[in-house]
């Protein structure tokens, strides 16, 4: 059987004509037979895809043939299955979602640390650490001594850094601002946000949360759990391992192994988050489609109501 690998990416680069880069990106991932989500804006590009073998090279050559991204770096890891249904190739006027004019981290970003320096970095008592993913992200997993913004959507971090900024000068403080996400694209254009809201010392993890685990020992890691992926792996841990969270399809928040021994949590229905506030209507929909899953599943199909795959910037 052939090796299901996924390859996680993104390239902030100024694109031209983004209609044609659009068609040439879908042409090329379908003959390399990839099925994932591709995000193609001005700005540059996002997403995640997976193939089967050496298929994923070829998908991958492709995109580091356009404009800019020949140094296009990823993140790869492996699944038992195709963690994909499709292929979707969108465009957007952003790659990752701001909604902030201007912020552009082709002309203004911060500095980059490697993964192996990322400790170093984050022990620094003058260093803040900011999670710039969502809240539900956070609470299954994060690096020691990290803030949460308990945002639930990236559009979220700008009002949020400019309130928690205020109080840093209120109490006199000009720390070194470190940020992180899953892939790096979140934190990479938060580092552009901040820095041009006159913050100086502005740094970010270089690939992310996936480069960190994927080449820093678990021995000598800070991170502590595990990270939510955003395809049917639901969550991965040091070296890129599959996790142990399930996903919610009825509020499509994570949820672990003990919090699926609760009452509430109906596999498809709901789960100790969401299930008292479901209505009736809902929980009828949900079951009738869990039940198709179900017929799907004994007829070796797979059901498109079981999917929620996106990236990190929609």
């Amino acid at each position: 059987m052939m090796t299901v690998r996924v390859s996680a990416f993104y390239k902030f680069t100024p694109l031209a004509d983004v209609a044609a880069v659009r068609e040439t990106v879908l042409a090329a991932l379908e003959k390399a037979g990839a099925m994932g989500t591709v995000l193609v804006a001005s700005e540059g590009i996002n997403g995640t895809i997976a193939a089967e073998g050496p298929a994923l090279d070829e998908a991958m050559a492709a995109l580091r043939s356009l404009p800019g991204c020949a140094d296009l770096e990823h993140k790869e890891s492996h699944a038992e299955e195709m963690p994909f249904l499709r292929l979707k190739v969108r465009l957007k006027r952003e790659i990752v979602t701001m909604g902030v004019p201007g912020t552009d981290p082709n002309a203004l970003v911060g500095s980059y640390v490697d993964p192996h320096e990322w400790n170093e970095l984050i022990s620094d008592p003058d260093t803040v650490l900011i999670d710039t993913r969502n809240d539900y992200e956070f609470a299954i997993g994060t690096f020691e001594g990290a803030i949460d913004p308990k945002t639930r959507a990236f559009r979220e971090f700008p009002d949020w850094f400019r309130a928690f900024r205020a109080k840093l000068e209120e109490q006199g403080r000009k720390p070194k601002i470190a940020m992180f996400c899953t892939g790096g694209i979140r934190c990479e254009k938060a580092t552009s946000f901040v820095k041009s809201e006159g913050i100086d010392e502005v740094f970010h993890l270089k690939g992310g949360i996936l480069k960190y685990l994927e080449t820093v020992p678990e021995t000598d890691s800070k991170w502590q759990g595990e990270c939510f992926v955003f395809d049917d792996r639901v969550s991965v841990g040091h070296g890129l391992e599959l996790g142990t969270f399930y996903l919610c399809y009825a509020c499509k928040t994570p949820v672990s192994a003990e919090q699926r021994k609760d009452e509430r949590f109906v596999e498809g229905l709901s789960c100790p988050a969401c299930h008292d506030r479901l209505t009736d209507e809902q929980r009828a929909r949900f079951q009738e489609r869990q039940r198709q899953i179900a017929l799907a599943k004994q007829r070796g199909e797979l059901h498109l109501g079981r999917t929620r795959v996106k990236t990190a910037g929609e």
